[in-house]
């Protein structure tokens, strides 16, 4: 009873636009109080919040978010999707295609979904528009293509789950690339079945010649190098997942520099950014090894896993009903949040049913990617909007499809969990 009436609270102090990390450690604080009092709480306020943050895995978070400010401030993506579409060439939804192919390579180096989105906005979808695309079906696949940075490596959000599941990081971020190239595949498969019952809606790419396509593949290249030093040196062993992100915040840098785009106040602006986000993200980490310590006391998660053996459910019955759960979650909370709250409970339900950490991992952030493009929060949606110009239920609309698509992704990862653990494997 308690634990629902600590977990109501949290809800409503969500709701009501309270910072995550303030609302987390508000619960947290109250629902230890009530168990032990003072005696219980100010010993956990003395060691958990530090102890959360002591974790060396914890230093490729803010590494890998500046690697991402340097990628922006060297101009490089900017010319990204122009690229693609020359790549692409003169094929029927060729510029649809192109702004697939830069998310998704933008997801490569910038672990943030609504970065992506912003950017893919800014230049995909207007270019898409005045080509002839109707306005929905530009602006939700831009929205639903920026979904992907949260799980094709460097990812943010995958770090932060490998962190919060003690999983390791390395097989985590490798694991979600195959996954996240699999999904953008289905989204261009799903734009072709709509272009099929409407083809007005998708006009043609346009024509480039062989020594176009290769100077604009030459334009793309350092961004290929980036991502390989980061992934590459994962994946090879020849670096922790915190030296890759230095090696790659490294790179980053020397990009901007060989650009001429280096500036004091382009600087400036990149580590106050860096600073920003990894204060936050640290503050929701301290906040839930708080709450944490709260779950420990009620034993919720092994009430829950006993429950679960005795309910005699089968497992893939309790992995539908855990979907569910993280798809509706993703419809009001940010990913971050989601991952904070839920894992310490869920993950080792997800483990009792003979499920791997790092598959599990790829399949949550899925799920919460869901939110991302859906009502009521689709923070995705709102950033494509407003940067297009466009009211918020055109996108909503034009992103429904690729809902679909992920949900469906989402069942063929859970039937066949060696489609993301495959690449990790090849790792040992």
């Amino acid at each position: 009873m308690l634990l629902a009436l600590i977990i109501v609270l949290l809800v409503i102090l969500i709701m009501l636009r309270v910072p995550v990390s303030f609302a987390i450690f508000i619960s947290g604080i109250l629902g230890l109080l009530i168990i032990g009092g003072t005696e219980l709480l100010m010993p956990v306020l003395a060691t958990a919040p530090v102890t959360a943050v002591r974790s060396t895995a914890l230093t490729a978070i803010p590494l890998f978010m500046l690697m991402a400010q340097f990628m922006l401030m060297s101009g490089l993506l900017d010319s990204l999707f122009d690229a693609a579409r020359g790549m692409v060439g003169r094929v029927p939804g060729g510029t649809a295609v192109a702004s697939v192919g830069a998310g998704t390579a933008f997801a490569a180096v910038s672990g943030s979904s609504t970065a992506a989105a912003a950017t893919l906005a800014q230049t995909s979808t207007t270019r898409m528009i005045k080509e002839g695309y109707r306005k929905d079906v530009a602006s939700g696949l831009v929205a639903s293509v920026g979904t992907l940075a949260a799980m094709i490596p460097p990812s943010i959000i995958l770090v932060f789950y490998a962190i919060t599941a003690e999983a390791p990081v390395g097989d985590v971020l490798v694991a979600g690339f195959f996954p996240g190239v699999l999904i953008a595949l289905a989204m261009i498969v799903t734009m072709y079945l709509g272009m099929l019952r409407d083809r007005q809606s998708i006009p043609m790419g346009v024509k480039t010649s062989a020594k176009e396509k290769f100077a604009y593949l030459w334009q793309a290249s350092p961004l290929i190098l980036v991502f390989a030093a980061v992934v590459g040196s994962i994946f090879f062993g020849v670096a922790t997942p915190t030296e890759a992100a230095a090696l790659g915040a490294f790179a980053a840098l020397l990009l901007v520099v060989f650009r001429g785009r280096f500036t004091i106040q382009g600087m400036a602006v990149c580590l106050t950014e860096t600073v920003k986000s990894t204060a936050m993200i640290l503050a929701i980490i301290m906040s839930a090894h708080v709450l944490g310590h709260f779950l420990t006391e009620t034993r919720a998660a092994p009430k829950l896993v006993t429950a679960i053996e005795e309910s005699a459910m089968p497992a893939l019955l309790v992995m539908a009903l855990i979907a569910v759960f993280y798809v509706i979650l993703g419809f009001f909370m940010d990913q971050i949040a989601v991952i904070a709250l839920t894992v310490p409970i869920v993950l080792p339900v997800v483990e009792q049913l003979g499920y791997d950490p790092v598959w599990f991992g790829i399949f949550m952030v899925l799920l919460a990617e869901v939110g991302m493009v859906t009502p009521p929060m689709g923070i995705n949606v709102f950033v494509v909007s407003k940067s297009a110009k466009l009211p918020p239920m055109t996108v909503f609309k034009g992103a429904f499809p690729y809902v679909v698509v992920m949900l469906a992704m989402a069942v063929l990862f859970l039937l066949f969990p060696q489609i993301i653990l495959w690449v990790p494997a090849l790792m040992q």
